[in-house]
Protein backbone atom coordinates (compact mmCIF):
# COMPACT_ATOMS: atom_id res chain seq x y z
CA UNK A 1 0.00 0.00 0.00
CA UNK A 2 1.51 3.44 -0.74
CA UNK A 3 1.93 5.81 1.47
CA UNK A 4 2.19 9.78 1.29
CA UNK A 5 3.03 12.47 3.79
CA UNK A 6 -0.02 13.90 5.77
CA UNK A 7 0.72 17.50 5.27
CA UNK A 8 2.82 19.34 8.33
CA UNK A 9 2.03 16.43 10.52
CA UNK A 10 5.32 14.64 9.63
CA UNK A 11 4.05 11.32 8.89
CA UNK A 12 3.80 9.31 6.18
CA UNK A 13 0.29 7.14 5.94
CA UNK A 14 -1.35 5.19 3.97
CA UNK A 15 -3.35 5.57 1.56
CA UNK A 16 -6.09 4.29 2.89
CA UNK A 17 -7.26 4.65 6.23
CA UNK A 18 -9.11 2.35 8.90
CA UNK A 19 -12.34 4.15 9.06
CA UNK A 20 -13.99 3.45 12.92
CA UNK A 21 -17.54 3.80 11.73
CA UNK A 22 -17.85 0.87 10.56
CA UNK A 23 -16.86 -0.99 13.17
CA UNK A 24 -19.21 1.17 15.68
CA UNK A 25 -22.14 -1.32 15.27
CA UNK A 26 -20.41 -4.89 15.03
CA UNK A 27 -19.26 -7.67 17.53
CA UNK A 28 -16.00 -8.13 18.82
CA UNK A 29 -15.68 -10.97 16.76
CA UNK A 30 -17.36 -8.88 13.62
CA UNK A 31 -14.99 -6.04 14.30
CA UNK A 32 -11.87 -8.48 14.78
CA UNK A 33 -11.95 -9.87 11.34
CA UNK A 34 -12.50 -6.25 9.56
CA UNK A 35 -9.30 -4.75 11.48
CA UNK A 36 -7.44 -7.85 10.86
CA UNK A 37 -8.41 -7.47 6.81
CA UNK A 38 -6.77 -4.16 7.21
CA UNK A 39 -3.92 -4.65 8.75
CA UNK A 40 -3.15 -7.17 6.29
CA UNK A 41 -3.69 -4.87 3.69
CA UNK A 42 -0.82 -2.48 6.08
CA UNK A 43 -2.65 0.08 6.94
CA UNK A 44 -0.95 2.21 9.45
CA UNK A 45 -3.98 5.19 10.04
CA UNK A 46 -6.91 4.84 12.47
CA UNK A 47 -10.01 7.37 12.42
CA UNK A 48 -12.14 7.40 14.92
CA UNK A 49 -14.53 9.14 16.98
CA UNK A 50 -16.89 8.69 19.83
CA UNK A 51 -20.03 8.88 17.93
CA UNK A 52 -19.33 5.85 16.19
CA UNK A 53 -21.21 3.81 18.59
CA UNK A 54 -18.93 0.92 20.39
CA UNK A 55 -16.09 1.42 17.37
CA UNK A 56 -13.78 2.89 20.05
CA UNK A 57 -14.11 -0.27 22.31
CA UNK A 58 -14.18 -2.71 19.59
CA UNK A 59 -10.35 -0.73 18.37
CA UNK A 60 -9.23 -0.56 21.75
CA UNK A 61 -7.45 -4.32 22.14
CA UNK A 62 -5.95 -3.51 18.63
CA UNK A 63 -4.55 -0.36 19.72
CA UNK A 64 -2.92 -1.84 22.66
CA UNK A 65 -1.51 -4.05 20.89
CA UNK A 66 -0.07 -2.23 17.89
CA UNK A 67 0.06 1.43 19.38
CA UNK A 68 3.23 1.96 17.66
CA UNK A 69 1.96 0.73 14.66
CA UNK A 70 -1.32 2.88 14.45
CA UNK A 71 -1.31 6.53 13.62
CA UNK A 72 -4.30 7.53 15.18
CA UNK A 73 -6.81 10.18 14.56
CA UNK A 74 -9.22 10.60 17.42
CA UNK A 75 -12.23 13.16 17.03
CA UNK A 76 -15.23 15.45 19.20
CA UNK A 77 -17.81 17.19 18.39
CA UNK A 78 -18.14 19.15 21.22
CA UNK A 79 -17.71 23.04 20.62
CA UNK A 80 -16.84 24.58 24.06
CA UNK A 81 -13.56 24.23 26.37
CA UNK A 82 -14.70 21.95 29.18
CA UNK A 83 -16.90 19.73 26.73
CA UNK A 84 -13.98 18.96 24.27
CA UNK A 85 -11.36 18.10 27.21
CA UNK A 86 -14.04 15.76 28.81
CA UNK A 87 -14.39 14.10 25.74
CA UNK A 88 -10.56 13.73 25.10
CA UNK A 89 -10.25 12.31 28.08
CA UNK A 90 -13.05 9.51 27.82
CA UNK A 91 -11.65 8.81 24.60
CA UNK A 92 -7.99 8.46 25.83
CA UNK A 93 -9.13 6.12 28.56
CA UNK A 94 -10.96 4.17 26.00
CA UNK A 95 -8.56 3.17 24.16
CA UNK A 96 -6.35 2.98 26.84
CA UNK A 97 -3.81 5.35 25.32
CA UNK A 98 -1.54 8.62 26.72
CA UNK A 99 -1.83 10.42 23.17
CA UNK A 100 -3.30 11.16 20.02
CA UNK A 101 -1.21 11.51 16.81
CA UNK A 102 -4.64 13.90 15.68
CA UNK A 103 -7.16 15.20 17.74
CA UNK A 104 -10.04 16.85 14.99
CA UNK A 105 -13.28 19.00 15.27
CA UNK A 106 -15.34 16.80 14.17
CA UNK A 107 -18.33 17.35 11.39
CA UNK A 108 -18.33 21.17 11.71
CA UNK A 109 -20.64 22.35 9.60
CA UNK A 110 -21.87 26.36 9.86
CA UNK A 111 -19.94 29.14 10.31
CA UNK A 112 -21.55 29.99 13.73
CA UNK A 113 -20.04 26.41 15.02
CA UNK A 114 -16.56 27.64 13.75
CA UNK A 115 -17.27 31.21 15.75
CA UNK A 116 -17.87 28.92 18.91
CA UNK A 117 -14.86 26.90 18.20
CA UNK A 118 -12.30 29.89 17.85
CA UNK A 119 -14.34 31.82 20.46
CA UNK A 120 -13.41 32.65 24.18
CA UNK A 121 -14.29 29.49 25.92
CA UNK A 122 -14.36 27.51 22.73
CA UNK A 123 -12.94 24.05 21.88
CA UNK A 124 -9.86 25.65 20.50
CA UNK A 125 -7.98 26.31 23.73
CA UNK A 126 -8.71 23.00 25.27
CA UNK A 127 -7.14 21.69 21.70
CA UNK A 128 -3.75 24.20 22.65
CA UNK A 129 -3.82 22.88 26.09
CA UNK A 130 -3.93 19.38 25.27
CA UNK A 131 -1.20 19.92 22.40
CA UNK A 132 1.34 21.61 24.78
CA UNK A 133 0.46 19.11 27.38
CA UNK A 134 1.49 16.51 25.03
CA UNK A 135 -1.80 14.71 25.03
CA UNK A 136 -2.12 15.01 21.23
CA UNK A 137 0.24 16.06 18.62
CA UNK A 138 -1.78 17.63 15.81
CA UNK A 139 -4.58 19.62 15.00
CA UNK A 140 -7.51 19.01 12.55
CA UNK A 141 -10.69 19.71 10.99
CA UNK A 142 -13.73 17.71 9.73
CA UNK A 143 -16.66 18.79 7.75
CA UNK A 144 -19.24 16.43 6.12
CA UNK A 145 -20.85 19.37 4.08
CA UNK A 146 -19.87 22.57 3.05
CA UNK A 147 -16.44 22.99 1.78
CA UNK A 148 -16.35 26.81 2.47
CA UNK A 149 -16.41 26.03 6.09
CA UNK A 150 -12.91 24.67 6.10
CA UNK A 151 -12.00 27.27 3.37
CA UNK A 152 -12.47 29.40 6.29
CA UNK A 153 -11.01 27.39 9.44
CA UNK A 154 -7.69 27.03 7.68
CA UNK A 155 -7.68 31.26 8.13
CA UNK A 156 -8.48 31.06 11.81
CA UNK A 157 -7.19 27.87 13.25
CA UNK A 158 -3.37 26.90 12.88
CA UNK A 159 -4.36 23.33 11.35
CA UNK A 160 -2.33 20.40 10.94
CA UNK A 161 -4.80 18.69 8.13
CA UNK A 162 -8.95 18.56 7.35
CA UNK A 163 -11.24 15.67 6.09
CA UNK A 164 -13.62 16.96 3.69
CA UNK A 165 -15.24 14.28 0.55
CA UNK A 166 -13.69 14.32 -2.60
CA UNK A 167 -15.32 12.61 -5.06
CA UNK A 168 -16.40 12.31 -8.85
CA UNK A 169 -20.18 13.20 -8.10
CA UNK A 170 -19.16 16.55 -6.45
CA UNK A 171 -17.73 17.95 -9.71
CA UNK A 172 -20.12 16.07 -11.97
CA UNK A 173 -22.84 19.05 -11.04
CA UNK A 174 -20.29 21.31 -9.17
CA UNK A 175 -21.36 23.57 -6.44
CA UNK A 176 -19.38 26.44 -4.16
CA UNK A 177 -20.31 24.08 -1.21
CA UNK A 178 -18.82 21.03 -3.02
CA UNK A 179 -16.44 22.37 -4.92
CA UNK A 180 -13.02 20.55 -3.28
CA UNK A 181 -10.52 22.31 -5.45
CA UNK A 182 -10.40 25.44 -4.13
CA UNK A 183 -9.84 24.03 -0.19
CA UNK A 184 -7.12 21.39 -2.02
CA UNK A 185 -5.03 24.57 -3.58
CA UNK A 186 -5.39 26.56 -0.49
CA UNK A 187 -4.72 23.87 1.99
CA UNK A 188 -1.58 22.64 -0.52
CA UNK A 189 -0.23 26.33 -0.18
CA UNK A 190 -0.57 25.65 3.82
CA UNK A 191 1.06 21.68 3.69
CA UNK A 192 -2.03 21.12 5.37
CA UNK A 193 -2.88 17.44 4.89
CA UNK A 194 -6.17 16.12 3.31
CA UNK A 195 -8.38 13.10 4.35
CA UNK A 196 -10.88 12.34 1.57
CA UNK A 197 -14.06 10.99 2.51
CA UNK A 198 -17.04 9.75 1.06
CA UNK A 199 -14.86 8.56 -1.90
CA UNK A 200 -17.61 5.82 -3.39
CA UNK A 201 -20.61 8.01 -3.40
CA UNK A 202 -22.81 8.00 -5.89
CA UNK A 203 -25.74 10.13 -4.36
CA UNK A 204 -28.41 10.24 -1.75
CA UNK A 205 -30.25 6.71 -1.69
CA UNK A 206 -33.31 7.11 -3.74
CA UNK A 207 -34.17 3.47 -2.79
CA UNK A 208 -34.08 1.36 0.35
CA UNK A 209 -30.99 1.54 1.32
CA UNK A 210 -28.68 -1.88 0.51
CA UNK A 211 -25.60 -0.68 2.97
CA UNK A 212 -24.63 0.69 5.92
CA UNK A 213 -23.91 4.16 4.48
CA UNK A 214 -26.59 7.06 4.69
CA UNK A 215 -25.44 7.62 1.14
CA UNK A 216 -26.01 5.13 -1.92
CA UNK A 217 -22.07 3.61 -2.46
CA UNK A 218 -20.49 2.35 -5.51
CA UNK A 219 -20.15 -1.00 -5.30
CA UNK A 220 -18.62 -2.60 -8.67
CA UNK A 221 -15.81 -3.10 -8.92
CA UNK A 222 -14.78 -1.19 -11.87
CA UNK A 223 -16.34 1.55 -10.56
CA UNK A 224 -14.83 1.42 -7.02
CA UNK A 225 -11.54 1.19 -8.66
CA UNK A 226 -12.24 4.41 -10.85
CA UNK A 227 -13.06 6.11 -7.49
CA UNK A 228 -10.45 5.93 -5.64
CA UNK A 229 -8.24 6.20 -8.68
CA UNK A 230 -10.08 9.99 -8.91
CA UNK A 231 -9.54 10.67 -5.38
CA UNK A 232 -6.41 9.80 -4.46
CA UNK A 233 -5.27 11.90 -8.10
CA UNK A 234 -6.42 14.98 -6.54
CA UNK A 235 -3.16 17.18 -5.82
CA UNK A 236 -3.09 17.15 -2.07
CA UNK A 237 -4.90 14.47 -0.86
CA UNK A 238 -3.56 11.91 1.07
CA UNK A 239 -5.52 8.88 2.42
CA UNK A 240 -8.93 7.94 2.21
CA UNK A 241 -11.23 6.26 4.82
CA UNK A 242 -12.61 2.77 4.66
CA UNK A 243 -16.41 3.26 4.34
CA UNK A 244 -19.09 2.55 6.81
CA UNK A 245 -19.85 -0.74 5.95
CA UNK A 246 -17.26 -3.66 5.82
CA UNK A 247 -19.14 -5.31 3.21
CA UNK A 248 -17.10 -2.84 0.88
CA UNK A 249 -13.96 -2.90 2.29
CA UNK A 250 -12.63 -5.74 0.58
CA UNK A 251 -13.05 -3.96 -2.78
CA UNK A 252 -11.71 -0.49 -1.40
CA UNK A 253 -8.85 -2.13 -0.07
CA UNK A 254 -8.31 -3.81 -3.61
CA UNK A 255 -8.49 -0.26 -5.38
CA UNK A 256 -5.98 1.04 -3.19
CA UNK A 257 -3.23 -1.49 -3.39
CA UNK A 258 -4.14 -1.11 -7.34
CA UNK A 259 -3.95 3.10 -7.07
CA UNK A 260 -2.96 4.23 -10.48
CA UNK A 261 -2.67 7.97 -10.87
CA UNK A 262 -5.43 9.56 -13.52
CA UNK A 263 -4.22 12.19 -15.86
CA UNK A 264 -6.21 15.11 -15.77
CA UNK A 265 -8.12 14.17 -19.57
CA UNK A 266 -9.19 10.36 -17.16
CA UNK A 267 -10.00 12.69 -14.73
CA UNK A 268 -12.58 14.48 -16.87
CA UNK A 269 -13.74 11.17 -18.92
CA UNK A 270 -14.32 9.87 -15.53
CA UNK A 271 -16.38 12.76 -14.28
CA UNK A 272 -18.95 12.70 -17.56
CA UNK A 273 -19.22 8.86 -17.04
CA UNK A 274 -20.18 9.68 -13.64
CA UNK A 275 -22.45 12.70 -14.39
CA UNK A 276 -23.98 10.05 -17.32
CA UNK A 277 -24.40 7.46 -14.97
CA UNK A 278 -26.80 9.23 -12.23
CA UNK A 279 -24.06 10.73 -9.91
CA UNK A 280 -25.07 13.49 -8.22
CA UNK A 281 -23.69 15.95 -5.46
CA UNK A 282 -24.22 14.68 -1.52
CA UNK A 283 -24.46 18.69 -0.75
CA UNK A 284 -25.90 20.78 -1.16
CA UNK A 285 -29.32 19.08 -0.90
Amino acid sequence: MEVRPLGKTGRNVTVITLGGCGLGQLSQEQADNAVALAMDHSINMIDVAPSYGNAEARLAPWIEKYRNQFFIAEKTMERTKEGAWKELNRSLNTLDVKYFDLYQFHGVSTMEELQQITGRNGALEAFTEAQEAGLINAIGLTCHADVRIPLKAVDLIDLDTVLVPVNGAALAHPHPANDFRPLLEKVGDKNIGVTAIKTIAKRRWISEPQYNTWYEPLDDPEWVTAAVNFTLSQKGVTTCPLPCDVRLWPLFLKAGETYSKMSEEEQSTFVNRARNNGFTPLYPE
